[in-house]
């Protein structure tokens, strides 16, 4: 008799393909579901595969349009970005995917959902998080934590010798052990070889993006049109000199992601703090973001005021990249945080000219119509607007009474100045 229906996030890659199994021999039945969140994907093999394996039915939910008009386009607006380089496009597709999970195991009659996210990583987090926020009675398995599993199965050479017993075919082998997640946002690499953060990727692990020293000797060059803060157009010419421009969200994205791979842009290697509390190495291949992000901060720099830029800055969005990596999408300080994106972007309207090559992405020029707050006049050193030079004595004057104070201070008690 079946302990009950489970809906278990299926990638067809290794570890969910033993979880189904696994889930099968312990008497559940098990709808097996898929996101397309824009990855390379044989999703008619992965539905093959999945039935193949036992489960009563697979369902995949194309995602993609939702993942850039709802999450990805106001991460450009935010400039989000965690540790400086790392642009999260894994925690970035979790909210869009528990979400699909959670419609699909309501619609099947799922009393339970299932994952295959260590119990080490970020990821368990962040869809368990999503899924009591969605739906607050849902049993979730998570096999990783489940001393049943995770002794039977102490590794990944378990899980390979496992499959094979099976007759489970995977494209992990142990001649590339590192495991993948990918998305129309990037793609990354970790565990394996690569738990050594001394050891240098090898070049074919590199999926999407060309190596920059193989990237084209031509630079090519593109325009981003922003408004609000959005990219709703982007320009360039193809390799026979036509002019493309695409204007749908998703075509936007897409165009971006393609130019940058072919110009080897986005990859990088670090090691990052795990919301858990663990060090982790991870390798990431980041094109269109790397090339959205930085084209939105440029823009920024001519249409936006000081300071609400400066509070952007300092507050909204360290908020939203610490909130989004964490997985608490679905919480209210993140629907606050979320609710402080679009006043600041009412006036980031303009275009951006960029040039990639061979893994940089390189500012000509930036411009916009209706929001231009530099005035070429009042800046320039060679003409005397604005505001008179000896207004700035006086400016001065003022800044300097607290600096003051604190060089007498200092005097008096004896201390000598030091750089």
């Amino acid at each position: 008799m079946s302990k009950g229906k489970v809906c278990l996030a299926y990638s067809g890659g290794l570890d969910t393909s033993i979880i189904l199994a696994w889930l099968l021999d312990e008497g559940y039945e098990v709808v097996a579901f898929m996101a397309n969140v824009g990855q390379e994907e044989d999703f008619e093999a992965a539905e093959k595969k999945a039935l193949a394996i036992g489960a009563t039915k697979y369902i995949c939910v194309d995602c993609r349009e939702d993942f850039v008009k709802d999450v990805l386009f106001p991460a450009v607006q935010v400039n989000a970005v965690y540790e400086d380089v790392y642009l999260m496009g894994t925690s970035l597709a979790r909210p869009v995917i528990a979400k699909a999970q959670i419609d699909v195991a309501e619609q099947e009659g799922c009393f339970a959902v299932s994952h295959g996210c260590t119990g080490k990583g970020n990821d368990q987090i962040r869809f368990e998080l999503g899924f009591y926020a969605l739906k607050p009675d849902v049993h979730v398995i998570a096999p990783w934590r489940d001393p049943a599993f995770f002794e039977r199965f102490a590794g990944r050479k378990d899980l390979l010798d496992y499959a094979a017993q099976k007759g489970i075919p995977v494209a992990q082998t142990k001649a590339k052990p590192w495991s993948t997640d990918e998305n129309q946002a990037h793609i990354s690499y970790e565990a394996g070889i690569l738990e050594d953060p001394d050891t240098t990727p090898p070049k074919d692990m590199w999926k999407l993006i060309t190596d920059p020293e193989d990237a084209p000797d031509k630079p090519q060059d593109l325009t981003i049109t922003f408004e609000k803060g959005i990219p709703v157009k982007l320009v360039y010419p193809d390799a026979n000199g036509k002019t493309v421009e695409v204007t749908k969200p998703l075509d936007v994205f897409l165009a971006a992601s393609n130019l940058g791979r072919l110009n080897g842009v986005g990859r990088i290697d670090i090691v990052e703090d795990r919301y858990i509390n663990l060090k982790s190495r991870g390798c990431y291949e980041q094109a269109p973001l790397t090339i959205l992000r930085r084209a939105h901060v440029d823009l920024e720099g001519l249409v936006l005021d000081k300071e609400v830029r400066y509070l952007r800055d300092q507050f909204v969005t360290p908020s939203y990249s610490r909130l989004m990596y964490n997985g608490s999408y679905f919480t209210p300080e993140f629907d606050y945080i979320k609710a402080m994106i679009a006043p600041s972007q009412t006036c980031v309207n303009g275009q951006v000219r960029l040039r990639l090559y061979k893994g940089n992405v390189i500012v000509l020029g930036r411009s916009s119509e209706t929001e231009n707050l530099y005035d070429a006049t009042e800046s320039s050193m060679d003409e005397l607007t604005g505001f008179l030079p000896t207004d700035t004595s006086g400016f001065i004057a003022i800044q300097a009474i607290r600096v003051k104070k604190y060089g007498e201070s200092k005097k008096a008690k004896g201390e000598k100045p030091t750089l």
